[in-house]
């Protein structure tokens, strides 16, 4: 566990020493100044903070809201503890950077006991915004990331994990959500959180850098930080927008946000990415497999794949080069033991 808030929230460094962070970086092979917390890089045109300037439906606000969403000087509540509500905040300026890192500091409570509440909230990096829909408020089939704190069991027959439930998905628009299945046959990996009805604000930070996807989260308001999601290989575009949304049906809580706070990571890129057109690239994920084949995984995250024929010859090659090495061995040894011996009588 890592400090990775500042204030309220530090960067991963902030409490490891200097060589551990050296060997860390150097192993993740990604090259940046930990930057997370700082204030010189809190890119404010992108951060919603309190006491909310910049909201509201003018032409100069940087943040537009949609629906049951309620503005206070305290929070901005996208949805009250009542039935059938949907609400939306979004930025109104897109993001042009390349590597980055959302704070985020959140709130679900209601009157409903531990197994009647829902559902949840969403937060999303997409190509279009304030577009409603069935999607924790926001539309299906969505171009982006999209980061899902789902509180509420849809598959019955998916017991094997526990709700409160935090997942990510990335999708280029072909895919849809399944909240009948909750969302996992396009989940590329998640975590149980217990985060409803603390006592406290609950955190999540969302880092992008170098095709490496991180979701941390915070419950228990220790400034320390637990992995909830590790991904890489995940290919996002700049020019897309950030929002925030949540819906309540039969059940309901209410979804509340305190801050959005976005940092400018600082990352050395090639000079091939530098010349890419990062707004041209299509948001996708770089696996073995596809995210369907998830729909098992006891784990929240990806299984590896079944063993092919030439997988299983590869094995057993293996095992019987490795027989042969201890048989010669063992061999050579023995040999030695009795040249021993006779010297001995």
């Amino acid at each position: 566990m890592v400090s990775f808030r500042g204030s309220k929230m530090r960067g991963f460094g902030t409490f490891i020493s200097r060589p551990l962070l050296f060997l860390l970086l150097h192993f993740t092979l990604v090259q940046c100044d930990i930057t997370d917390g700082n204030v010189e890089h809190l890119k404010r045109e992108h951060s919603l903070m309190k006491p909310y300037q910049g909201v509201g439906s003018s032409p100069s606000s940087q943040w537009d809201f949609w629906g049951s969403t309620l503005v206070t000087s305290s929070y901005v509540r996208l949805t009250p503890d009542e039935r059938s509500k949907q609400g939306s905040i979004w930025n109104t300026v897109p993001v042009y950077l390349k590597d980055w890192e959302m704070h985020v500091q959140y709130k679900i409570h209601g009157s409903g006991n531990k197994h009647f509440h829902g559902d949840g909230i969403a937060i999303w990096y997409t190509k279009e915004r304030l577009n409603p829909g069935p999607v924790f408020g926001n539309q299906d089939h969505f171009v982006g990331l999209a980061l899902f704190v789902d509180t509420f069991r849809n598959d019955l027959h998916g017991m094997d994990r526990s709700f409160p439930y935090i997942s990510a998905m990335v999708n280029n628009g072909s895919l849809p959500y399944d909240h009948g299945k909750d969302g996992r046959n396009s989940e590329l990996g998640g975590c149980s959180s217990e985060i409803r009805n603390k006592d406290h604000d609950t955190y999540l930070a969302i880092r992008y850098s170098k095709s490496r996807l991180t979701v941390m989260i915070d419950i228990d308001d220790k400034n320390e930080w637990k992995e909830c999601i590790d991904i890489w290989g995940v290919h996002l575009p700049t020019g897309y927008y950030f929002g925030a949304s949540a819906a309540t049906g039969d059940l309901s809580d209410n979804h509340d946000i305190i801050s959005m706070k976005m940092y400018q990571l600082m990352v050395d890129h090639t000079p091939d990415e530098d010349s890419l057109d990062w707004t041209k690239i299509e948001p996708s994920v770089s696996l073995l497999k596809s995210p369907k084949d998830n729909i098992d995984d006891h784990t929240g995250n990806f299984r590896s794949t079944p063993l092919t024929g030439w997988k299983v010859f590869l094995l057993l090659l293996c095992a019987l080069l490795g027989i042969v090495v201890c048989g010669v061995v063992g061999a050579v040894v023995f040999q030695k033991r009795q040249e021993r011996n006779r010297r001995f009588y």
